[in-house]
This record gives structure tokens, sequence and C-alpha cells, in this order.
């Protein structure tokens, strides 16, 4: 598995490096310490799984983020960052990123990178508190109340939530399930509808939050 590292700290980048190498398995293609040169870093040799910190000069990491997976649709981006603002955990998701850890725990980041590489969404327990799982915030159900919430949903419409907390897009769930990107986009609208919410980024919260912890939600150190 090769990981990239981009950190405006020196020491972070050489710290994780030095703990991903030694975990075995685990190739660290490159380090940067901004989002300009990551972005020129990944171009020229693209990692399987891109750790970003969020604030750096010289180009944040959601912006970054943003141009690479543009790029790169398939692009797998774990955050790794001091901030907890819900607003950047929000964007993290929306734009396509695989993960959010709040900087804590060191021995978090290799089960986070494992569990982006196979295909989850990992958000700490830190940075999950931050996000609400419907339009209205307060009063929101614990989590042992929530597989609850998808019994109006039918088989194929749970089908489609997990594809979409996996991050996959409208086109990408079609053709997982070979349905027309129309009638994604439909039962996606009436899933909504069902569970109270506006956005698909709820959604893939909701989802998660109700997947055993083999998920990759509470890991630990966050």
């Amino acid at each position: 598995m090769k990981v990239a590292i981009v950190d405006d700290d020196p020491i972070v980048c050489s710290s994780l490096s030095t703990i991903l190498l030694q975990s075995g398995g685990v190739e660290v293609l490159w380090t940067a310490t901004d989002g300009e040169r990551a972005v020129e870093e990944y171009r020229s040799n693209a990692p399987d799984v891109l750790l970003m910190d969020v604030q750096m000069p010289g180009g944040n990491g959601l912006d970054a983020a943003r141009l690479i997976l543009k790029d790169d649709a398939q692009a797998r981006v774990l955050f790794l960052t001091t901030f907890s603002d819900r607003a950047y955990i929000e964007e993290a998701l929306a734009i396509g990123g695989k993960g959010y850890l709040i900087k804590q725990d060191v021995s978090s980041v290799l089960p986070a990178v494992r569990a982006v590489m196979a295909g989850q969404i990992v958000l700490g327990a830190q940075a999950l508190s931050q996000l609400p799982l419907s339009g209205n915030e307060r009063g929101s159900a614990p989590a042992s109340a929530e597989p609850d919430r998808f019994a109006a949903l039918s088989q194929r419409e749970r089908d489609i939530a997990g594809l979409i907390a996996e991050g996959l897009d409208n086109h990408e769930i079609a053709a997982r399930l070979f349905l027309s990107e129309g009638t994604v986009r439909n039962r996606i609208s009436d899933m909504l509808s069902k569970l109270g919410m506006t956005n698909r980024t709820q959604l893939a919260i909701m989802w998660i939050r109700a997947q055993p912890a083999c998920r990759g939600i509470h890991v630990r150190g966050d």
C-alpha cells in the first residue's frame, strides 16, 4: 500500500512516515508541507491513500483535495488535522474525502488508512459528533437507535445508501446496481424524504453511524 503525507509540520510528516513504515506493508511515496506541492506531487506519483492536513500555508488541504479529486475521482483522501470544525468536516466529505480524523493518537492512523483502502469512509468519534443526522439538529437519536431509521427503506434503497456511504457518485452507483442514473437520483430523493434529511452527506453519516465498528467509524484515539 502506497501512502503520501501532507502536513505543514515536517516533524509530523517524519513521525507519520516512521510509524507507517514500521508497520510493514506500507510505502511512503512522498511528503509535502503545503497544498500546492501536494497537487503537483499527486499528479506525478499518485498514492493509494493521501493523508492531508486541512489548514496549511501555501494552499490549504481542502482546496488541494478538491483539485486532486477533480483530476482523479477515485483518489482516496483521508484528512488528518487538529481542526474539528463542523464546516471543515462537512466540506471534506462533500468534496469526496474518504475520512476525517482529529490528531490525538497516532495509533489511529494506520487502522484508518487500511479502512479507507478497503473502501470504507472513516470518521473519528470527535469528528462524527460535530455532524447532524437530520435537518433537526436537536434531540438526535442515540447511535443504538439509528439502525431502526432504515426500516422505512427498501433493500434496494439500503444498497444505494451503502454505496453513497462508500463515496460513490450517482453514475458509479447506477453502474454497480445496473440502474439508470435517473432512477438512482429519484431513489435518493425518496430516501432523503423518508428520513427527513436534506442531502446525501447526512445520509452517508447516518448509514456509517448505524454500522458495526468494523466499518472504521470509532477509530481508537479519536
